[in-house]
């Protein structure tokens, strides 16, 4: 931490705020303004850190948006992210030599393989320097942050999860929320597709308690390791190696047989008793919507050791763009070639961060027969953790830019159809609210490789069209059409709700010369002009299954909050908001430098 700190000072990609703030939502919500600041702003290190519940000032200081920039990710990494992919691509295709050259190119490259495995130390890691055992373990003596309003307590949001399997022989390295509920107990966020959770049910089937080793700190690339898709079984460490071309350093945890890096800056480690499950939540999470409260495991904290001269790291997470945006563009870059071994067509791929990642992927495909771009579908929603995109639109070569989306969705809108679209079911994310039942819920694939032949809709200006639809939906309280130079153009509708979305859809359809996809949002804490906070909102709100429907040409897309009125028997949480007299202490303090442009765009 302190090789980083100095590292992004000297690129001038590091503020530092001296004044006194809370780890109760003062630091975590600067961070949450500064990332979204052009760029992603600064790194924030804070070095003035108090708790105002206890009184405790903090000797650390709290480190904050580290990745939040391109520049600060490729810093980080120490060489282009487009290089790691490169030689990830190099060793998929390795072939026999052919002559002496090739041999020696080949051993070149095998002999650098030498450092990618973790080195296993003898003695003690400068982690271990400061021991806390027994009665003197307390997690309040660390300046955990509290995010959010609603959250249930104090999260650990930068965390490296070391677990390994029953036996010993697979090890797994993963990022969780981890959240604090007394001086010796974590809940542990596992949702049901993770390593480590596939780890738990082998301890709970033997009737045993589970050992977890928690880094915090220490090189950055151990934290975005972390949160590296490797395959099942695969030790996350090993991508350290490939980077940095030296091995991770590990030493052995003190009263767990997990080993962490030498040098990270605090270890948390514990058991988890596999009987044991615990309320964890509410969290405001990466969706910008609170995960509401569910049981999860819980880990007894048996040590904390620490550096002598130690750094906290930790991340927010809210409504988009985040410091995972630019964690998410190195992962895509970078393991883009281990998609590929799947989808050998596969072109081109992106997940934009205003639909949350999961929530939306653009990919460009080379198209070779009827059928292929579902294919591809199918692929994608079978893949790790690809499973869990809700929406895909697939493209031909000839499309745009992934990132240009102004060209791209004219692109799409000029060729789509409703038969462009495939609707199914299948796994989804467990922070996903929206589908009727937990873990499984609707999916859309769109097919835009073809040209499909579209007339134009009569369009008719915003007022207009307005008046139309409010004689037919009184509920209606303003319209805006998107892309009105397609030939599908996408109306927004907001409305105070008082009946199903679906009968809305209907009403309209009298209207289909002037209308060919329209969307209905709710009147409340949205705007209707705001297409990056729009796409945020739908992608998050709809489940395929339920939410789109078809008539002839024209086709709707409920993205309102369901209740009672459709059917929908979940909890439906918040979203996830600062809070305002929080906001107004940090400007009186002379921190807050955020414009009302960008809090207003960005919905904060």
């Amino acid at each position: 931490m302190k090789k980083t700190i100095k590292l992004l000072k000297k690129y001038d990609e590091l503020t530092i705020i001296d004044a006194e703030l809370d780890i109760y939502l003062e630091i975590p919500h600067l961070a949450y303004a500064e990332v979204k600041k052009k760029d992603g702003g600064k790194a924030l290190l804070f070095t003035n850190v108090v708790d105002g519940k206890t009184g405790t000032k903090f000797d650390e200081p709290v480190f904050m948006n580290v990745f939040g920039s391109y520049k600060r990710c490729e810093l980080l990494f120490g060489r282009t992210i487009e290089s790691v992919a490169d030689e990830i691509t190099n060793l998929l295709h390795m072939k026999p030599p052919s002559g002496f050259m090739d041999k020696v190119n080949m051993a070149k490259d095998l002999f650098s393989l030498k450092n990618i495995f973790p080195k296993r130390l003898k003695g003690e890691g400068t982690c271990q320097a400061v021991k806390y055992l027994d009665d003197a373990v307390d997690l309040a003596k660390l300046p955990v942050l509290t995010t959010w309003e609603q959250d249930g307590g104090a999260f650990i949001t930068m965390g490296q999860v070391y677990t390994q399997s029953l036996d010993g022989e697979m090890v797994n390295l993963g990022m969780y929320r981890l959240q604090v509920y007394d001086k010796n107990h974590l809940g542990m966020h596992w949702q049901i597709h993770k390593d480590s959770s596939h780890f738990f049910d082998q301890y709970q089937k033997a009737g045993k308690k589970m050992p977890v080793s928690i880094a915090i700190g220490g090189d950055p690339l151990y934290t975005w390791c972390a949160t590296a898709p490797l395959p099942y079984g695969v030790n996350e460490l090993l991508m350290y190696g490939l980077i940095t071309k030296t091995p991770a350093r590990l030493v052995k945890s003190l009263t767990t047989p997990l080993y962490i890096p030498e040098d990270v800056d605090y270890v948390i480690e514990g058991w988890v008793d596999t009987d044991e499950l615990k309320i964890e939540g509410p969290f405001g999470d990466h969706t910008g919507y609170y995960t509401l409260e569910e049981p999860y495991p819980v880990m007894e904290v048996s040590a904390i050791t620490t550096k002598k001269d130690k750094v906290f790291l930790a991340t927010v997470v809210g409504k988009p763009p985040l410091e995972d945006k630019y964690m998410g563009w190195a992962t895509g870059k970078i393991f883009f070639p281990l998609l590929k071994t799947t989808v050998p067509d596969l072109l081109d791929y992106h997940m934009p961060e205003n639909a949350g990642f999961h929530n939306l992927i653009l990919a460009k495909m080379r198209p070779l027969y009827k059928g292929h771009a579902k294919q591809f579908m199918h692929a994608f929603w079978g893949a790790g953790q690809m499973s869990f995109v809700k929406h895909a639109i697939f493209l031909d070569e000839d499309a745009p830019k992934l990132e240009n989306y102004e060209s791209l969705v004219k692109y799409i809108l000029d060729r789509f159809t409703p038969k462009s679209m495939f609707i199914t079911e299948g796994i989804l994310d467990a922070l996903d609210h929206s589908s009727p039942e937990t873990l499984v819920g609707g999916k859309l694939g769109i097919d835009a490789t073809k040209a499909n032949k579209v007339e134009a809709p009569q369009v008719l200006g915003d007022a207009e069209l307005l008046k139309k639809v409010k004689e037919l939906i009184p509920d209606a309280t303003n319209l805006h059409q998107f892309m009105r130079n397609t030939k599908n153009p996408i109306t927004v509708i907001s409305v105070n709700k008082t009946k199903n979305a679906k009968e809305y859809f209907e009403d309209l359809v009298s209207l289909s010369q002037h209308i060919r996809i329209v969307v209905f949002v709710d009147e409340k804490n949205n705007d209707i002009f705001n297409s990056y906070m729009l796409v945020w909102r739908v992608t998050n709100n709809i489940d395929a299954v339920r939410d789109i429907y078809v008539s002839g040409l024209m086709v709707g897309i409920d993205g309102t909050n369901k209740n009672v009125l459709d059917g929908f028997s979940r909890r439906w949480p918040d979203d996830v908001d600062c809070t305002p007299s929080v906001i107004e202490s940090l400007k009186q303090k002379g921190v807050w430098d955020f414009e009302d442009t960008l809090a207003k765009k960005y919905q904060i």
